[in-house]
């Protein structure tokens, strides 16, 4: 009997151990994820209270935020950066609550466990634990001041500071973890002969996808700091990070994501890093010593357009190593790959540009640009917003080669010189795309009347591929493909007739009938998915997968 009870003793003490081993790392896990928060000189701030002056548009001070008849929402802010902050956050409030619950929506979507997205919590807070060491302390108070304004409704997600901090690692924390189609996006810049009048246009399709819900609050934002240069971004509720941008000395900026290896730990997000660039920076050597002067943890590139210089350079940065691409001629593109003499031959880079849509589109814009002698905002529109592959082929709407995907959260087009942006309206890049005078902006004391502000003058027209059958098509295979993957049963037929050039709709098509147990047809869709022009190597593999184990299953009924 002794000996009964010794061998339920062992057990119950390795039950005990591993309780007390998961409940202490636990609370380590807890201890160093939570983030201080930053103590302002100044609270004051947080007694202002926000004024309505009409539907839509209020103001507190000179600070105001108004939604345009465009569906873009247009801010000013000032001051120094917690009051900054606060004032974002009191405009902005209603705007910071439907971002954070769009972001968690669609968090909720890709990981459906709630499991899962606790035990991800806590991962990304450990390896965020140093993130506030690697932001400037400028940063972190306007962080922190905008988080004030934050819902008490995501409180289970961390405290609101601590979320609203690892908010704008998520763009970093998306293409290190998965090195996919969160962000695939295009870039180019002309200058000199390339230009109309020789002087610098850049435009940009930014094509970073979370979601629908996620994209339809745009935020137009003036900012006019205490320190360094007045500038504006596109932006969303709750962000201070630049992933677009031009500030008033001419020097604008635009962020496409590199190839990274995962990471182990948190540093300087690069869209604060883009940001201390478009407030500090007036020209492409002073941006080049703030790109140096930070470490990041995942790979990209910025394209810095200078009136200064009259041209633009990328600057390639690793969380090693910061590359100067500066040609030769009188433009640059920029998409997802590096060109520096040093990145260019690094492996992982070789291996992006063969397995990726990255090449691909580069060389398309190459074609583009080919055929305007001479560059002006409207045809930099006309180039962000191309369906069609390289020869002008056909290769489905959607396709991540093109240089329009159909998934854009924001197209921009500046003219540095003049301090002139376009904005592009939903949607898409398809809507119209509304001008702004930067000079004009920032010489308003405060908002007095709920008036339009874009050049009404100086607008581009929306695409007429809207007014076609082929649009209203998309529409309706974005929908149908959204119902197949939540599972249940659908016509293929009429999907592929939706969308009869882009070779997911034929994956779509083989992983039903796969699903079906219908190896037969399953095979017949992914072998003509083959035939199409497929965005990345991973997508190939996969479909070469499916077929095998296709034929696998075939030779099982013989």
């Amino acid at each position: 009997m002794p000996k009964l009870t010794k061998w339920i003793k062992f057990p119950l003490y390795i039950l005990i151990g591993f309780v007390v081993l998961v409940i202490t790392l636990f609370v380590y896990l807890l201890s160093v994820a939570l983030v201080s928060a930053p103590i302002p000189d100044d609270l004051s701030s947080l007694e202002l209270e926000r004024k309505q002056i009409d539907t839509n548009s209020y103001v507190i001070g000179n600070n105001w935020i108004r939604k345009s008849n465009t569906g873009i929402w247009e801010m000013y802010v000032e001051g120094e950066a917690f009051e900054r902050g606060v004032i974002n956050g009191k405009l902005s409030s209603e705007l910071v609550f439907e971002q954070e619950d769009a972001f968690n929506d669609q968090i909720c979507k890709m990981v459906p466990s709630s499991f899962y997205r606790g035990f991800l919590k806590y991962l990304i807070a450990w390896f965020n634990r140093d993130l506030d060491e690697n932001i400037r302390d400028e940063y972190k108070l306007e962080i922190y001041g905008v988080s004030k304004s934050a819902s008490p409704k995501f409180d289970y997600i961390g405290p609101a500071y601590q979320r609203i901090m690892n908010y704008h690692a998520a763009h970093d924390i998306g293409h290190a973890l998965q090195n996919l189609a969160l962000v695939g996006c295009s870039s180019f810049a002309t200058w000199n002969d390339k230009s109309k009048d020789k002087k610098l246009i850049v435009g940009r399709n930014f094509d970073f996808f979370v979601g629908d819900k996620f994209a339809e609050n745009k935020i137009a934002l003036f900012v006019n700091p205490d320190q360094g240069y007045k500038f504006m971004m596109v932006t969303w509720g709750g962000m201070t990070g630049v992933v677009s941008g031009m500030n008033m000395e001419g020097l604008s900026i635009t962020l496409n994501a590199a190839k990274s290896d995962i990471p182990s730990k948190s540093a300087t997000p690069v869209s604060l890093l883009a940001r201390e660039i478009l407030q500090y920076a007036k020209n492409i050597d002073e941006a080049i010593v703030i790109a140096k002067k930070r470490k990041v943890f995942v790979s990209e590139s910025f394209l810095i357009a200078s009136a200064y210089d009259n041209k633009a350079v990328n600057i390639e940065i690793t969380p090693d190593t910061v590359g100067i691409y500066s040609p030769e001629g009188n433009y640059i593109i920029c998409t997802n790959h590096y060109e520096s003499e040093y990145l260019a031959k690094q492996q992982l880079n070789k291996e992006h540009i063969v397995e990726s849509a990255s090449l691909y589109r580069h060389e398309r814009i190459e074609e583009l640009l080919a055929n305007i002698p001479e560059n002006t905002p409207e045809q930099t529109v006309s180039v962000l917003r191309n369906q069609l592959g390289k020869g002008d082929e056909f290769i489905g709407l959607g396709n991540e080669k093109a240089i329009n995907q159909l998934i854009c959260h924001h197209s921009i087009v500046f003219e540095p010189h003049s301090k002139k942006v376009w904005l592009s309206t939903s949607p898409w890049q398809l809507g119209k795309f509304v001008s702004y005078d930067l000079n004009e902006l920032f010489a308003m004391k405060g908002l007095t009347q709920n008036s339009e502000l874009y050049d009404t003058l100086n607008t581009i027209q929306a695409d007429t591929f809207m007014n076609t059958l082929e649009y209203n098509q998309f529409l309706l295979f974005r929908k149908m493909k959204e119902q197949i993957t939540k599972g249940g049963t659908f016509d293929v037929n009429r999907l592929i007739k939706l969308n009869p050039e882009y070779y997911h709709t034929y994956v779509l098509a083989g992983d039903y009938m796969f699903r079906e147990k219908d190896f037969l047809n399953a095979k017949k869709f992914y072998e003509i998915s083959l035939k199409k022009e497929i965005a990345t190597k991973t997508e190939e593999y996969y479909i070469v997968a499916q077929i095998e184990k296709c034929n696998i299953e075939n030779n099982k009924k013989k």
